[in-house]
């Protein structure tokens, strides 16, 4: 894979242009069936709620369908991931500020609604390295989904025996009854097209 992730998971323009378009509803949900999982747990460990994580996943779907054109306007901005990420991290703020907000007004409540985020207490750079690193595993959870629908139901099992929960080869043979070359030749392809589609999802990601 390319050692720079900004390079190698540039968005494709493609998915950019689909989603001006606020009526193209298949564009739009598989935007959001790629990226949900990414803004929300970004929020969630940030120390928000559920409710107030969902909240922002929300407002930063809306705010991408609302300002996608200036993004691309500018390319200075860099990528849209990094784009993402700062549009993320503005509306956890905006939510531990309500917070704030919430216990000036009523002196008398004993919860912590009135901490600051974890967002605001690391640096930027370790933000960022933790949102790198989480959108790297939601690109392989993402492209071990998509090979798994789309292959043989027991080929996938040994494919995740043998290569994600790195059982023995004897192990596996003795338990799903497939010889020691059949396990190897179905971890050897399926690797490779885990390989192929991780490279496609950066491509047409960010």
């Amino acid at each position: 894979m390319n050692s720079d992730p900004d390079s190698s998971l540039a968005t494709q323009p493609s998915l950019l242009f689909k989603l001006r378009d606020w009526k193209d509803a298949a564009s739009w949900s598989e935007f959001s069936r790629l990226y949900r999982n990414l803004v929300f747990g970004f929020a969630k460990r940030s120390g928000l709620s559920h409710a107030e994580a969902e909240d922002v996943t929300q407002d930063v779907f809306k705010r991408v369908a609302e300002t996608l054109h200036e993004f691309e306007s500018q390319p200075e901005r860099g990528s849209f991931r990094r784009w993402l990420l700062n549009l993320t991290r503005w509306r956890i703020a905006d939510k531990f500020r309500d917070r704030s907000a919430a216990a000036w007004q009523n002196p008398s409540r004993t919860d912590t609604d009135d901490r600051t985020s974890t967002i605001d207490r690391v640096p930027d750079e370790a933000a960022v390295n933790d949102w790198d690193s989480e959108w790297r595993q939601h690109i392989l959870d993402a492209a071990m989904e998509r090979i798994a629908h789309r292959t043989n139901p027991r080929h996938f099992q040994v494919f995740d025996l043998y290569v994600r929960q790195q059982w023995p080869v004897r192990r596996i043979s003795r338990n799903l009854g497939i010889n020691a070359a059949s396990i190897y030749v179905i971890a050897y392809r399926l690797t490779a097209q885990l390989k192929a589609e991780v490279s496609r999802l950066q491509a047409q990601l960010t």
